[in-house]
């Protein structure tokens, strides 16, 4: 039998189409768009303020870009009545990095600039502008010590990272980040965790190595954007984790549209290239060497794309309706079109045969902030499969999903206090599915919750900040994790019930203390206290006591 492989489609071509149409009719716009990382201390910001309704921000999705979070800290600056004290030191702080992106127009001269203030009075390890060009550089440099379970760890990285523009109508960004893990007792597969999982490319007895990197280029009009890159994307709400996309997984290649319709409509569509980690063995083959280690090993291809529409019903309320469908082996035309409804396109691709389909996931969002004083409210529900039956018949039960509740107040019951509480159930076999290409991962890892299926779990923080960049935070959570079970089980009609199996149960409290000193320079401590349970044992089989302490430059 000959087996024939179907060649790699021109993917990049067909986005370079779509960016050429998207852009043709809008040269004469000033177009600009650098997406701001995620782990940027401006987002816990900006979602302290919308809290209080003072601003209208739309972090269903993130990353946003730095010109959407200057239009937002503008809008806070006209409405300074309503902030407290140490909110206008931090928009000050604020207003200085995102100096450029609030003075577009501002004219520019050619000048090159080293361990200097830019015109923001903010401090840059490099910068360069010009008519044509504009770079900013800072390095990123860190280290962490500290003792896990009583054995000392450390942790080194340094990379850079850069972002500008060219012209007034491309931005881009690059950072890329070298780590460096060692000790007894460093986590190498970090699994059961919401740190994101990594690809290690050297390793020892005590010590692992892995690198990382990000990046973007995009453009944007007056009512959309559009952008390429490799970096994360995250949907939805959560403090402890999100089900539909988290930073769990290693990041991703990217294609990324957004569209703001109307003033109460707005469309995002993406396509991703994920990491099966499935050797394809057909075309696997030997290379010169003998060697089998050096035989050349190809994975099957596998990718993701999603759409999303978010509508806002009332100032204070808005719900988002979104689909997803992972699919591999080979690239299908039918997902590249945003407003394509993936599941019928499935269907019509498969002919109904469950064995030649794809991986669909529906998900739905309902968010209001400040309906309650000062208070974010919100619900999100992610269906991997589900039948009408199994609603209301526990014979027939095949239900699939995920949901998390939570709500975020702040200034309570003081000012500059944030409290946020959250409750998140995922059933049994969500994100699994019985061709292993179709997984809903990548490289191995969950791009949903860190805790998995089969699993529900309590969080809890307060937040306070004592000063401009002072922050301390404590948090708790409590998780109850049952079996994973096996492919035959999730197929089984009644499915096994939430939480079957032996069960675990996972205690962590936390304390952190951290403080920007100047932009993206931070010094951060920690203390966390873990315990574990398994049911049917009364006594703790597990528990860890973990103290950190890190310097870091750079995001």
């Amino acid at each position: 039998m000959t087996v024939k492989r179907t060649l790699p489609k021109p993917i990049i071509l067909v986005q370079v189409a779509i960016f050429l149409i998207i852009i043709s009719d809008n040269l004469v716009l000033k177009a600009q768009v650098v997406n701001e990382p995620i782990n940027s201390s401006v987002y816990n910001y900006l979602n302290k303020i919308s809290n209080k309704g003072i601003i209208d921000f739309d972090d269903l999705i993130i990353p946003v870009s730095r010109k959407y979070i200057a239009g937002k800290l503008l809008e806070i600056k006209n409405n300074l009545n309503n902030l407290t004290g140490l909110e206008k030191d931090e928009l000050k702080f604020y207003l200085k990095d995102y100096y450029f992106e609030i003075n577009p127009n501002q004219k520019r001269k050619e000048e090159f600039q080293f361990f200097k203030k830019d015109a923001g009075d903010r401090f840059r390890f490099l910068s360069y502008s010009s008519n044509r060009f504009r770079l900013n550089l800072d390095p990123i440099i860190g280290f962490k010590l500290g003792l896990n379970d009583n054995k000392f760890v450390i942790h080194r990285w340094s990379g850079v990272y850069f972002y500008g523009y060219l012209t007034d109508r491309i931005g881009f960004k690059f950072s890329f980040r070298d780590n460096a893990e060692s000790g007894l007792s460093i986590d190498r597969t970090k699994n059961f965790t919401p740190e994101t999982g990594v690809i290690i490319n050297n390793s020892s007895t005590n010590s692992i190595e892995y690198s990382e990197f990000r990046t973007n280029i995009g453009t944007d009009w007056s009512w959309g954007s559009f952008s390429l890159g490799k970096d994360f994307l995250e949907w939805g709400y959560g403090e402890s984790g999100k089900i539909v996309l988290s930073n769990k997984a290693p990041s991703f290649p990217y294609l990324r549209l957004d569209l703001t319709l109307t003033p109460w409509l707005k469309f995002n569509y993406f396509l991703i290239k994920l990491s099966s980690d499935v050797v394809d063995s057909i075309v696997t083959y030997k290379s010169k060497i003998s060697d089998p280690s050096f035989d050349r090993r190809i994975t099957r291809e596998k990718y993701m794309a999603s759409h999303t529409i978010k509508l806002k019903l009332a100032k204070s309320l808005d719900v988002a309706l979104g689909e997803s469908i992972i699919f591999s082996d080979r690239f299908e035309w039918s997902y590249l079109f945003p407003i394509m409804f993936f599941k019928a396109a499935d269907h019509y691709l498969s002919r109904y045969d469950n064995s030649m389909g794809d991986n669909s996931q529906f998900f739905l969002s309902v968010s209001s902030r400040n309906w309650i004083k000062n208070t974010h409210i919100w619900g999100t529900l992610f269906i991997d499969e589900i039948t009408l039956e199994g609603l209301f018949s526990n014979e027939k039960r095949r239900n699939q999903l995920g949901f998390t509740l939570g709500n975020s107040v702040t200034d309570f019951p003081i000012p500059n206090m944030t409290v946020d509480l959250e409750y998140t159930r995922i059933l049994p076999f969500v994100y699994d599915n019985f061709i292993q290409t179709q997984t809903y991962e990548n490289h191995s890892y969950l791009m949903g919750h860190w805790i998995g299926n089969n699993a529900d779990m309590i969080y809890g923080s307060i937040k306070y900040w004592f000063l401009r960049g002072l922050q301390t935070k404590i948090w708790a959570y409590y998780i109850r994790k049952g079996e994973a079970g096996t492919p035959l089980e999730q197929y089984s009609n009644p499915q096994p019930s939430f939480l079957f199996g032996s069960n675990k149960y996972y205690n962590k409290i936390g304390f952190e203390l951290k403080y920007e000193i100047m932009h993206n320079f931070f010094v951060n401590a920690e203390y966390e206290y873990s315990s574990t349970k398994e049911s049917g044992n009364k006594d703790e089989i597990d528990h860890k006591n973990n103290i950190y302490v890190s310097f870091y430059y750079g995001i």
